[in-house]
């Protein structure tokens, strides 16, 4: 049996990581799961190598500025030991996987937020990958002050949330770029609402596109 690979895409503050517990609860209490495993993971820091790789991407590093080709091949890198180690066994023993973050993320915040090679990029996905995709993503849309906003309440704020505005509007261009180049991957879902609102909208969608 073949497992289902779902992921959660959007700006920061956009809810990825709530919706994701809720998608999971939701999941092992419907008895048409009952035989799978589900499992949430995230990229970057999926395996023990990638939550070293997250501290070195995520931490603020003032003295020395990462440069942002060295960002891009270390997001890469934490993709290919993922896909390698984690996602694509778990897969072929038929475990439904929910994954905070994934390929549309470098295309969105390397790309379109740091303006690096759209066609490098698709291509160093496309080797850390060895062509997984998902099954469906969903994009949570939320505007990006919005989501600065909620992100900024959780506390402190990591070296990618503190770019300036113009680079997060940019990632959230390319958002909406993928989700119109890619709609029978990619569905859009208002974050903007209550949570229970959101995980409705995600419940729908995905009876729609697994139980039609």
């Amino acid at each position: 049996m073949t497992g289902r690979f779902i992921v959660f895409e959007g700006v920061e503050g956009c809810g990825k990581t709530t919706q994701l517990q809720k998608l999971q609860q939701w999941l092992q209490a419907d008895s048409r799961f009952k035989h799978c495993s589900v499992l949430v993971t995230r990229q970057p820091g999926g395996s023990e190598l990638g939550l070293q790789l997250r501290r070195l991407l995520l931490e603020p590093r003032p003295s020395e500025p990462m440069q942002d080709r060295a960002e891009l091949f270390l997001y890469a890198a934490d993709r290919a030991q993922h896909v390698e180690g984690f996602l694509k066994p778990q897969l072929a023993a038929g475990a439904i996987i929910l994954c905070d973050r994934y390929t549309d993320s470098t295309i969105a915040y390397q790309g379109y937020g740091r303006g690096l090679n759209l066609t490098v990029i698709e291509q160093l996905n496309q080797l850390a990958t060895d062509g997984l995709e998902s099954d469906l993503t969903f994009w949570l849309d939320v505007d990006v002050e919005i989501g600065l906003a909620r992100a900024k309440r959780r506390g402190s704020v990591d070296r990618i949330e503190q770019a300036n505005l113009d680079f997060h509007r940019r990632v959230q261009q390319g958002y909406t770029k993928l989700a119109k180049a890619h709609p029978q991957r990619i569905v859009r879902i208002d974050a903007e609402p209550s949570q229970e609102q959101v995980a409705h909208q995600i419940q729908t969608i995905l009876n729609q596109h697994f139980f039609p």
